[in-house]
């Protein structure tokens, strides 16, 4: 069980996972020193191809029938329902609402009352601790098949976190690296209560406005206080009516909530497909808008850097160059690569070597590698400028919180060492190590795992909907929480958990969960793979090159 100690830290002793006093601690930061070789760190990388490995063909036909047996179980409840046989605990319209236009639609009623909820235990569990690279659960059970929960009092100690997008380990509450953050709190309060425009610009706003465009090397760059509405009010002030959205097929439902404010034309390429995007790009400026065959207004272009659900990595100097060919613009979404990849964490500019002058829009966030909330938007001045007076997000939401705001600061002066110390180096090279171990691990077990071998994003495919649950309730059994998805948030054959590495995960903590998925991927036959990777050495040897922690 974890004791406060005298300096406010939380230890940890030894535990049901495996974990070991003094490995780490509850902050998130390790006690030991790490090492590291020059050669393992993250560098720029050339451009290859990620493929997708595709599972037999007996494990899609195993999972279409499992959805039929589900649905088909779940047309027999709704009878039992129907004629009285059975509860109904699903909210009722009122018998005056009988009329109405129904809410939902029929099949999402059906998929929420008839299989989410079966295994909704899965999801929303609540913590009562800091999700560092271990936390807390609080127990709860539910007495009928998950419509409802009760707490047992009961708390789940020392759970190694696989899900957090915590890539740097800044989600911590050590006293002296948030002593800055508790200075600005008496300093400015916890809120602002006004936005930028009126009387809630701050200093420190304006200074880490300036340290993102030093970090990022552009001109400009604004702050918002809330990542989502970054992308989806900033879209609708870029492009309008008139103008061509060409969109990943896999980009975040922030772009596309944006892209379809906007009232431009969305027209979506196949993921990472260079052929795709040209082909759109050449019918674009050769027919023009539809009908009146008139240019368009604006072609932008909407990629990610890393892709949340599948961990690849854009392919971002071959669209930069179709950009320029087709002279069109770029929007890059960097929410889970700013800080996470590259040499120093500057993102897939860095990561292949290509100049961020030719990004048109810049945008990320600090709700992952920060440990913080809110987004930005980098490029050129006039760029900036334009979205202080246009932007919804600027001129109607609140100006970010000034302990947020200071979080920011620390951390990103932490990565680009303006703190006098290594620190952010370190835990740079430690997440990349970390990726690359965990990874390869994987792939010699037989897991078929999509993605780059430099996104910390690692999604192992399930596929069948029985196993999803199975698995969530097996990880969480053995102290280890996992993240899983399935349809409809993946397409309905590839359902799958998806595992955020950090950079304050220990070498134990990452071979307590290999060697559990280990187990559990031969009890639940999840091991898909039909590719043979041969045993490689230790990823992260020591050597030489010591850095501070």
């Amino acid at each position: 069980m974890a004791r406060p100690a005298a300096d406010g830290s939380v230890s940890l002793r030894l535990s049901s996972n495996g974990l070991k006093a003094g490995d780490t601690e509850k902050n998130g930061f390790h006690n030991k020193k790490e090492v590291f070789s020059p050669g393992n760190g993250v560098a720029s990388r050339p451009q290859k191809h990620e493929p997708f490995e595709q599972a037999p063909m007996y494990v899609a036909v195993m999972t279409y029938l499992g959805f039929g047996i589900v649905t088909l179980f779940g047309y027999l409840r709704d009878f039992l329902r129907a004629v009285g046989l059975e509860k109904c605990h699903l909210a009722q319209e009122r018998e005056e609402q009988k009329d109405f236009i129904p809410l939902y639609q029929d099949f999402e009623n059906f998929y929420t009352r008839n299989l989410y909820m079966r295994v909704r235990d899965n999801w929303n569990r609540p913590i009562c601790s800091l999700p560092g690279p271990v936390f807390d659960l609080m127990e709860r059970v539910s007495d009928d098949y998950n419509w409802t929960f009760r707490f047992t009092g009961k708390t789940l100690h020392n759970v190694i976190n696989m899900g957090s997008y915590n890539y740097l380990g800044f989600a911590e509450n050590n006293v002296d690296f948030l002593k800055t953050v508790a200075d600005k709190v008496n300093q400015y309060g916890t809120g602002v209560c006004s936005t930028r425009q009126e009387i809630g610009n701050l200093s420190i706003h304006e200074e880490l406005e300036g340290l993102v465009a030093n970090f990022l090397g552009v001109e400009s760059a604004m702050i918002y206080g809330m990542g989502f509405a970054t992308n989806s009010m900033n879209i609708p002030a870029l492009v309008g009516k008139g103008c061509l959205i060409l969109s990943d097929e896999l980009n975040h439902t922030s772009l596309i909530l944006g892209a379809r404010l906007s009232a431009a034309t969305i027209r979506v390429f196949k993921h990472n497909n260079m052929h795709s995007l040209e082909r759109m790009l050449r019918e674009a400026v050769c027919s023009g808008q539809p009908r009146t065959h008139r240019p368009w207004k604006k072609i932008l272009i909407m990629v990610e850097g890393i892709y949340s659900m599948e961990g690849s990595v854009v392919r971002l100097p071959e669209i930069v160059a179709l950009k320029k060919k087709y002279k069109a613009y770029l929007y890059l979404d960097e929410a889970h690569s700013i800080g996470a990849v590259g040499p120093s964490g500057k993102g897939v500019t860095e990561l292949f070597n290509v100049n961020p002058t030719d990004i048109d829009v810049m945008m990320g966030t600090f709700t992952k590698s920060f440990g913080a909330a809110g987004g930005y938007i980098a490029g050129k001045k006039e760029l900036v400028d334009y979205l202080r007076s246009y932007s919804h997000s600027a001129v109607y939401a609140t100006a970010m919180s000034p302990p947020i705001t200071e979080q920011i600061l620390r951390a990103l002066k932490c990565i680009m060492g303006k703190d006098g110390t290594t620190e952010g180096l370190r835990r740079i090279h430690q997440l990349a190590e970390n990726t690359r171990f965990f990874r390869a691990k994987l792939k010699e077990m037989g897991f078929i795992i999509y993605g780059n071998d430099d996104s910390p994003v690692v999604p192992i495919l399930l596929y069948m909907p029985g196993k999803v649950v199975a698995f969530a309730r097996e990880m969480l059994e053995r102290r280890i929480g996992v993240v899983v998805v399935g349809f409809p948030a993946t397409p309905i054959t590839e359902a799958r958990a998806r595992f955020c590495l950090s950079a304050a995960h220990t070498r134990d903590m990452l071979n307590q969960v290999l060697h559990h998925l280990n187990e559990v991927g031969d009890t639940l036959c999840l091991k898909f793979s039909r590719r043979k990777y041969t045993s490689r050495p230790d990823l992260c040897a020591e050597t030489n090159l010591e850095l501070d922690s």
